[in-house]
This record gives structure tokens, C-alpha cells and sequence, in this order.
């Protein structure tokens, strides 16, 4: 066995649901708030980083790491 061979693709570590990223989102909102009221800069940056980590790079990490098609759009009428 190669030793590529059992490290798992990086599709199966991430959620395929929205409910972590949702999670992740609010609670980074909850640090940001705090470390506003407390005055910490550092908990305030923590905070953001973890919005921007559950808004933008993981789902775009998952959408680039699976090989299957977005589904399609309904299907709209030409007038």
C-alpha cells in the first residue's frame, strides 16, 4: 500500500451540510461581539477569520474538491 493511499481526499473531511458552516458563522459572530466588548483585538480578528472561514473558503473548498455537477437551475419559461 502507498502511503497516498490512505490519507482520505480533502471532500470527505469537509460538511456537505450547511448547518457546521452556519454554526461556524454565528459562533465567529459571538467571538467578534465579545472581544468588541472586552476590547481584544486578537478575539476580534479570531472572530472575523472565522466568518470568513465559514463563508467563503470552506464552501469554496468543497465546491472545488467534489467532482459532481451543481444541479440544475428550474426550468424558466422564455416569454
Amino acid at each position: 500500500m502507498t502511503p497516498m493511499a490512505s490519507v482520505p481526499p480533502v471532500a470527505d473531511l469537509l460538511p456537505h451540510s450547511i448547518g457546521p458552516y452556519l454554526g461556524l458563522m454565528l459562533a465567529g459572530f459571538a467571538v467578534a461581539i465579545v472581544g468588541h466588548l472586552s476590547r481584544s483585538r486578537w478575539l476580534v480578528a479570531v472572530g472575523v477569520i472565522m466568518i470568513v472561514l465559514a463563508t467563503l473558503l470552506f464552501p469554496l473548498a468543497l465546491q472545488l474538491t467534489t467532482n459532481e455537477p451543481p444541479p440544475p437551475g428550474p426550468k424558466v419559461p422564455l416569454a
